[in-house]
């Protein structure tokens, strides 16, 4: 009896499956992890620095003054009749958020090596967290997009929201959910090419020119470039934005589903690489 007692086994570890929810059911057991490392990802970001949560504030404007400089002064770029601050505030913010969290997805397995080799918990929680604690920095970013959009409409700019407006949490899951698995998948991968790191910051960078941010879709007069950037699920993301935020860009239910579908597949995808390579991480990173 004291025999079967010792070989009794109290927690049984196994590969996540289809089956199993693909280790979702367990996220979702473990989802005070997620709010441990979210606390943790907001706290290292503002110690030993000088200006603290300015830098968010200070970044898209920045950022928004060169593009006013390049795009709108020297390459004289329109931008709908909407004026220059909020037509490219209203794509940063959007794109930063996307492209951060695509970048901390896609390097879950390098960041986070120590811990994963040390204690086992839902690999999951450690990219989902990233995502999720990056809502704090898009928010704030979000709010300098809405200061500047204020300032415009006291002057007497007609800036119009539109209903489509309310369809901006559905946007910011697309972005969360677009961000995640494409990262999980990249992630995946460079845990055995480490050399695709190098070319992914590549990617991501023309994967920018690629959106509607610094130009409107209506600029592309070409018929055929204008099909092809439609096939980039973030174009119908941003033009629902700016469509919603000042009626201004161009708005399609059949882009934004395409735009969702894709998403899905990704996401799915994403998961089920992720789930397996975790289980011969170690032995590869």
């Amino acid at each position: 009896m004291a025999q079967n007692q010792d070989n009794y086994w109290t927690t049984e570890i196994s590969p996540t499956t289809f089956s199993k929810g693909m280790g979702l059911r367990e996220l979702w057991a473990k989802k005070y992890l997620i709010w441990l490392f979210i606390k943790r990802d907001i706290t290292v970001q503002y110690k030993q620095t000088i200006f603290g949560m300015g830098w968010y504030f200070i970044s898209p404007l920045f950022t928004m003054f060169m593009y006013i400089v390049v795009f709108g002064r020297i390459a004289g770029i329109p931008t709908d009749d909407v004026p220059q601050p909020v037509f490219y505030l209203s794509g940063i913010c959007l794109w930063e958020y996307f492209s951060t969290c695509l970048t901390e997805a896609s390097t879950t397995f390098q960041t986070n090596a120590a811990l994963f080799g040390k204690v086992y918990f839902p690999r999951l929680v450690a990219p989902v967290s990233k995502v999720v604690s990056k809502l704090f920095r898009f928010s704030l970013q979000l709010s300098t997009f809405v200061f500047v959009y204020i300032y415009f409409v006291i002057r007497g700019v007609d800036l119009r929201p539109t209903w489509y407006l309310l369809l901006f949490p559905v946007l910011v899951l697309m972005i969360q959910g677009l961000a995640l698995g494409l990262g999980l998948i990249v992630s995946s991968l460079t845990t055995k090419y480490r050399d695709l790191t190098n070319f992914f910051g590549v990617f991501v960078s023309l994967w920018m020119y690629a959106t509607p941010i610094v130009y409107p879709l209506s600029y592309v007069e070409n018929p055929t470039l204008h099909k092809i950037m439609l096939f980039n699920p973030m174009t119908a993301i941003i033009e629902t934005f700016k469509y919603g935020a000042y009626g201004a860009g161009e708005f399609s239910w059949t882009s934004l589903a395409y735009s969702a579908a894709i998403i899905i597949v990704l996401l799915i995808l994403g998961i089920a690489m992720f789930n397996r390579k975790q289980k011969f991480f170690i032995d590869t990173i």
